[in-house]
């Protein structure tokens, strides 16, 4: 296994990762290498191609607009 160097990393930055490792139980070594992993694999969003593809999935549902109201409603419906 290769070994990285990071220099001029801020003190506070060490403190939340070291903070996230005690959480999630692992090594702050194991805490970066699994952030880096998680970075390397995520694949860019385009928003355009993004929203576009969401206008076209609202054309395809018809029904009502829901609306903050008739979310209420239908939470309530069938409770005492």
């Amino acid at each position: 296994m290769a070994n990285l160097t990071i220099k001029g990393v801020a003190p506070h930055l060490i403190d939340r990762l070291k903070n996230e490792a005690q959480r999630h139980r692992r090594s702050l070594n194991q805490e970066v290498i699994t952030r880096l992993e998680a970075s390397a694999q995520s694949v860019p969003v385009d928003p355009a191609a993004f929203l576009s593809g969401a206008r076209e999935i609202r054309k395809l549902l018809k029904g009502p607009v829901l609306t903050e109201k008739r979310l209420k409603e239908l939470k309530t419906v069938g409770r005492l």
